[in-house]
C-alpha cells in the first residue's frame, strides 16, 4: 500500500491519473476547491455535504449529506444493487420474446396452425410479465455484492452473455416447452401433420391454451432464477421477496382464468385444460430451475468457460 500526504492539488491529479491509468476504479474525496479537478476526472468524486465548498460539490458525483465516510458504503452498495436489479429485470423481460416469435415463424415455415395468438403474445407481455419484473427490481442485496471487484468500466446492462442467457437458453427451454405441450395436445386429440384447424376448433383451442401455460409455467422458473445472479437462491431466501411471490400468484391465477372462465375463453378463444396438460411444461420448468442453481454454482467457483460465457 501507497500512502500520499500532504500533497498539492496537482499532484492529487497525477494520483488519480496514475492509477486510472494501472487500470484502476478511483473514488476521490474531498471539500475544498482545489480538490475540483481530481473530483472531476476520478471514476467517482464524493464531496462534503456540511464542510464542503460549493465548487466540490459541483465537481462530484456524490454528496455525503452527514460527512460521514462510512456513508459511501452504503452507497456503493445500494448502486451496485440498483444495477444488478436492472439486470435482472432486463433478462427475465426478454426471454419471453423467443417462445413469441417461434410459433410465427414456425407457422410461416412448417406450415401448422398458429401455435400462439396476437393476443396471448399481449396477454404475457402486458399482464403477467409486470408484477413478477417489478418484484426483481425490488430484490434485496446479493450477499457478496460488497465482496466483488469495481465492474469494467466498459460493462452495459444489455451484454452479450445477458442475450446469450435469455435469447439462447432460457428462452429456447420455454420455446421448446410451448411447442412440446402444443403438439402432444394435437397428436393426442388426432390431429395430422398438414390438417387444417379453424379457430373455433375446440382442440386447437387446447393446444394454444397449452402452449400458453408453459410459458407462463417457465416464466414462473425464470423469475425465480432472476432473483440472483451469483449466489444461491437458498441464501437469499425463498419467500424473501413478497413482490415477486405476489407476481407468480397472479401469473397463475390469470393463468387459471383463461384456462377455466368461459368468459376469458370466449375472449382469449382458449379452452379448458386437463391437469396432465399442465404437467407437460413443468419438466422443462424444473430444467431450467436446476440448471440455473448448477450455473451459479459454477460461477462461484471461478469456471473459466461459465465465467466467459454463461455470467451476466
Amino acid at each position: 500500500e501507497i500512502l500520499f500526504a500532504r500533497i498539492a492539488p496537482a499532484q492529487k491529479m497525477q494520483v488519480v491519473q496514475a492509477l486510472q491509468a494501472n487500470q484502476e476504479i478511483v473514488t476521490q474525496t474531498g471539500d475544498g476547491v482545489n480538490d475540483a479537478p481530481a473530483l472531476k476526472n476520478a471514476d467517482m468524486g464524493v464531496a462534503m455535504g456540511i464542510m464542503g465548498t460549493d465548487v466540490a460539490k459541483e465537481a462530484s458525483n456524490m454528496v455525503l449529506m452527514d460527512d460521514n465516510f462510512a456513508t459511501i458504503v452504503a452507497a456503493v452498495e445500494e448502486g451496485r444493487t440498483i444495477f444488478d436489479n436492472i439486470k435482472k429485470f432486463i433478462a427475465y423481460i426478454l426471454t419471453s420474446n423467443i417462445p413469441e416469435i417461434l410459433p410465427f415463424i414456425a407457422f410461416v415455415l412448417l406450415d401448422i396452425p398458429l401455435p400462439l395468438t396476437v393476443i396471448l403474445i399481449l396477454s404475457i407481455d402486458l399482464v403477467t410479465d409486470i408484477l413478477p419484473a417489478l418484484g426483481l427490481g425490488a430484490e434485496k442485496p446479493e450477499t457478496d455484492v460488497m465482496k466483488r471487484k469495481p465492474r469494467p468500466r466498459n460493462e452495459r446492462l444489455l451484454s452479450g452473455n445477458l442475450l446469450l442467457m435469455s435469447y439462447g437458453i432460457v428462452g429456447m427451454m420455454q420455446a421448446a416447452a410451448g411447442f412440446f405441450a402444443y403438439f402432444v395436445i394435437l397428436y393426442n386429440g388426432g390431429w395430422e401433420w398438414g390438417q387444417e384447424l379453424a379457430n373455433s376448433d375446440p382442440l386447437y383451442r387446447a393446444a394454444i391454451t397449452g402452449f400458453f401455460a408453459a410459458i407462463i409455467i417457465c416464466q414462473v422458473a425464470d423469475v425465480i432464477i432472476c432473483r440472483t445472479r451469483t449466489q444461491s437462491l437458498f441464501t437469499v431466501g425463498v419467500w424473501s421477496n413478497h413482490l415477486v411471490l405476489f407476481g407468480i400468484g397472479f401469473e397463475l391465477l390469470f393463468l387459471a382464468c383463461i384456462s377455466y372462465l368461459p368468459a376469458f375463453n370466449t375472449f382469449f378463444g382458449t379452452a379448458p385444460l386437463e391437469l396432465w396438460h399442465l404437467m407437460l411444461s413443468i419438466p422443462f420448468a424444473l430444467a431450467i430451475l436446476a440448471g440455473d442453481e448448477l450455473r451459479r454454482v459454477l460461477v462461484r467457483r471461478g469456471n473459466p468457460f461459465v465465467l466467459r460465457w454463461l455470467s451476466w
